[in-house]
C-alpha cells in the first residue's frame, strides 16, 4: 500500500506543477489587463512595464503565430482595461498606482539578446533572438492621444511626402503616372 502511495505521489507531482502555471495568452492577456489601468492612471512606470511586457510576449512566444494571436490580445485587454478605467471615472487610480509600481515585474533585468532574467530568478530565452533596445519607445504624447481620443482635433505638425525619386536616384526606372477611368459598369 505505501508503495502504490509513494507511486501515485511520484506520477502526480510533475502533473500538479504543470497545471500551476499560466497558459501564454492568458498571461499576456493579465499583462495587458494591468497595462491598460497603468496608462489610464497615468502611472510613472508604465513605459517600463511596457517594455517588460512586450520582452515578455516576445521572449515566451513558441511560435510566430501564437505571438501574433498573443499581440492581439495583449492590445484588446489593455485597450478594455483602459476604457473600463475611463468609464468608472478613473475610480481608484491612486491606489492602483501604488500597486502597480509596486509589481514583481519591475524586479526583471531584460538584457539586449532579449533574454530577461524574472525576479524568481527564472531566465527566459527567446527563440529567437532580437535587438531589446527596439521593443519600446518611450513616447511622451499620452496626454495628446488622451485628447484626440475623447474628441479634440488633432493638429499636424509635419508632414512627409516621398515620391519616386529614391527609386530614380537607384537607376530604376518607373513607368509614367496615369489616371485611370473610374467606371461602375462591369465589363
Amino acid at each position: 500500500m505505501k508503495k502504490w502511495c509513494l507511486l501515485a505521489l511520484f506520477c502526480w507531482w510533475p502533473v500538479a506543477f504543470a497545471n500551476a502555471q499560466m497558459p501564454y495568452i492568458e498571461e499576456v492577456r493579465a499583462l495587458g489587463a494591468i497595462a491598460g489601468q497603468g496608462l489610464a492612471c497615468g502611472s510613472s512606470k508604465y513605459d517600463t512595464f511596457e517594455m517588460l511586457a512586450r520582452a515578455i510576449l516576445l521572449t515566451k512566444s513558441p511560435s510566430d503565430k501564437l505571438q501574433n494571436d498573443a499581440i492581439y490580445a495583449y492590445s484588446e485587454e489593455k485597450a478594455n482595461a483602459y476604457i473600463s478605467k475611463e468609464l468608472d471615472g478613473f475610480f481608484e487610480c491612486a491606489e492602483i498606482n501604488r500597486r502597480f509600481d509596486r509589481q514583481e515585474i519591475f524586479k526583471a533585468v531584460l538584457y539586449a539578446d532579449g533574454t530577461i532574467k524574472m525576479p524568481d530568478g527564472q531566465i527566459l530565452t527567446p527563440r529567437k533572438p532580437y535587438d531589446a533596445r527596439y521593443i519600446y519607445k518611450n513616447n511622451k504624447d499620452r496626454e495628446a492621444a488622451k485628447a484626440i481620443y475623447n474628441g479634440t482635433q488633432a493638429t499636424i505638425t509635419e508632414v512627409k511626402v516621398q515620391d519616386d525619386a529614391i527609386a530614380q536616384a537607384n537607376g530604376a526606372e518607373l513607368p509614367p503616372p496615369t489616371i485611370g477611368r473610374i467606371s461602375r459598369r462591369r465589363n
